[in-house]
């Protein structure tokens, strides 16, 4: 409270202090003395004035600025939860996008798996190829030698029944010169 209320209700009181000890101190203020409900009706009007230019103003002052301050902390409770939710939305979204990327890295991971699979099973078919090619040329090649193995055994065998069913003995260059025309009309068969 301030300072001038105070002095004003001392004034007051003192005023009222006379008044009620002239009764003898039993008087009542319903009793119909007419200096006492004067003396009260100017300290009331006194009070009223006093209060009004002292207290209801600050009183008022303090119950607007209190609702201003209320209504500003609802805008900004208000503002708050507008931009709490469009930042909510913004999360969702990216969120919603993050989910987009990380499905669209899934897939192409399975495209690129599946490019190397089919690139390592080409690799291994023609590595396969190769070696299957090659064991090929390799029987084709030992079969050559085979043959022509069997041949120079053969035409030696043929040389050697030849000379005894003529009774005549071959020199060794006339028995190399047989093998070597035989394998001669060997060669220019057709090996299939």
């Amino acid at each position: 409270m301030k300072p001038q209320l105070w002095l004003l209700a001392i004034a007051a009181a003192g005023a009222a202090t006379p008044a009620f000890a002239a009764g003898g101190g039993e008087e009542n203020i319903f009793s119909g003395n007419l200096g006492n409900a004067v003396w009260t009706l100017l300290i009331f009007g006194a009070v009223l004035v006093v209060l009004g230019k002292y207290a209801w103003g600050p009183l008022l002052d303090a119950l607007q600025k209190r609702e201003q301050f209320i209504h500003d902390s609802l805008a900004e409770a208000k503002r708050d939860r507008e931009e709490a939710e469009k930042r909510l939305e913004e999360h969702t979204s990216q969120l919603n996008q993050a989910r987009a990327e990380a499905t669209e890295l899934v897939e192409e991971g399975r495209r690129d798996a599946k490019a190397v699979k089919a690139r390592i099973e080409e690799e291994a078919r023609e590595e396969s190829q190769k070696i299957l090619d090659r064991a090929k040329r390799e029987i084709e090649l030992a079969k050559q030698t085979a043959i022509k193995e069997l041949y120079t055994s053969s035409a030696s065998l043929a040389t050697e029944m030849a000379s005894r069913i003529l009774r005549k003995e071959l020199s060794t260059a006339e028995k190399e010169k047989m093998i070597a025309r035989s394998l001669d009309e060997l060669d220019q068969l057709d090996p299939n």
